[in-house]
């Protein structure tokens, strides 16, 4: 059925031509000579009908006027009208197949009539009747054939329109069920979340201020934790932005991504936090990520906050972990793995966590895919990013981070990304 459908496409008159008229070649060369050899006339008549109806094979009613006008020819001249009335017929089908309105289709179909009629003037009452029956088969049925396949078109065409308007109101409650789903998970995020961190930061402020004689050390943890604190509230407040607007700014890359020179001295930072929580850390940090976009050099920032939280959480305070980033073969290459040797802390959060799963959604992304398994005694986890090279920030420093540096014993741990 679907090739039956092809066939009467309105793109494909030309391949119904050509049918046509190998039809009728194989008429006249095969079909005739059982009865009689066809006449000069007639082959003129036939090889007309079949240049005319290529040459107006994209133009119905003017192939179907041209068909007509060899009928009415043909009529008077020779015996077998066969391949003209065929001919005629056919151009009458096209006609109503790709008329736009009805009125053309009911004209050419009265031409149709009134040049086969012309062949039973004068003919006695039966064989007149007997003509005007022949139109049922002659006009008739092309016209037939021809509504039925406008109709089922016509069918095809509202269900395909039907499917997509479907479609749309699908993505439109889905889109709508997102933003209350983004709106809610905002309120939550501001009333909730952003209140609590903004009362720990104000006290840890207060804290700071009162406690006049404190240890240095303290002191140095107090300000590494309101500064943090600080910083994550201030991602929320732009998290909750795109949560609430998610159409009036670029998007979440956009709001969170750092500038590209800024990622060495951020990633060095993150070092930094890990090492005042008890971590021996040794960085490996190639200058080179200084020239990359700002969605992956945020990716590989976070990615380096979750992992070295992780190793804080699992493998505990005076763990020896090593961070390498690396920019070569078009990608990053980014690494974080740990001894498990150290002192694990007294009270670990019980359950799992959304740290690696996290970590492998945004790698994905990106495309990338993130490694995450035992390696000996501790832990590795690591990936390959593709890279889009972006104009690298002239004088980025290169990234000098000391080892072996630690804090004091029982600092908290740096925060989650």
């Amino acid at each position: 059925m679907r090739w039956a459908g092809r066939l009467f496409d309105t793109r494909d008159t030309l391949v119904r031509m050509v049918l046509l008229d190998l039809s009728g070649l194989g008429y006249l060369v095969v079909g005739t000579h059982a009865t009689r050899t066809p006449t000069a006339t007639q082959w003129v008549l036939a090889v007309f009908a079949f240049a005319l109806g290529l040459v107006f094979h994209r133009r119905p009613l003017v192939n179907l006027v041209a068909q007509a006008g060899l009928l009415a020819v043909a009529i008077p001249l020779v015996d077998d009208t066969t391949i003209n009335q065929v001919g005629a017929s056919w151009a009458l089908l096209e006609v109503t197949m790709r008329a736009r309105r009805a009125r053309p289709i009911w004209l050419a179909a009265g031409l149709l009539a009134v040049v086969d009629l012309t062949d039973s003037v004068g003919d006695p009452i039966g064989r007149f009747a007997s003509g005007v029956f022949g139109l049922t088969l002659e006009v008739g049925v092309p016209v037939l054939l021809g509504l039925v396949i406008r109709t089922n078109r016509e069918l095809g065409r509202q269900a395909v329109e039907r499917a997509t308007a479907e479609q749309r109101r699908r993505e439109s409650e889905s889109r709508a069920a997102r933003a209350d789903e983004r709106s809610a998970i905002a309120r939550e995020l501001h009333d909730v979340v952003a209140h609590h961190v903004a009362s720990m930061v104000l006290r840890v402020g207060v804290a700071r201020h009162v406690l006049t004689d404190l240890d240095p050390r303290v002191g140095e943890v107090f300000d590494d934790v309101h500064g943090t604190g600080t910083a994550a509230l201030a991602e929320l407040r732009r998290l909750v932005t795109v949560l609430r607007d998610p159409d009036g700014v670029r998007g979440d890359a956009a709001l969170t991504a750092i500038e590209p020179s800024a990622l060495p001295a951020a990633l060095g930072a993150t070092v930094d936090r890990a090492r005042q929580a008890g971590i021996t850390v040794e960085a490996d940090i190639d200058p080179a990520v200084g020239s990359l976009d700002a969605v992956r050099g945020l990716a590989v920032l976070r990615l380096t906050q979750e992992a070295l939280t992780n190793v804080a959480k699992h493998a505990g305070t005076s763990a020896m972990a090593h961070l390498v980033v690396a920019v070569r073969d078009g990608a990053v290459h980014w690494e974080v793995s740990d001894d498990g040797r150290g002192a694990v802390p007294a009270a670990v959060p019980s359950g799992g966590g959304h740290g690696i799963t996290g970590m492998r959604e945004r790698v994905e992304v990106l495309g990338g895919r993130l490694e995450a398994g035992a390696a000996g005694t501790g832990w590795r986890v690591r990936t390959v990013l593709p890279i889009v090279a972006s104009a690298p920030a002239a004088g980025n420093p290169a990234v000098s981070v000391p080892r072996d540096r630690e804090a004091p014993e029982g600092s908290p741990a740096p925060e989650p990304a």
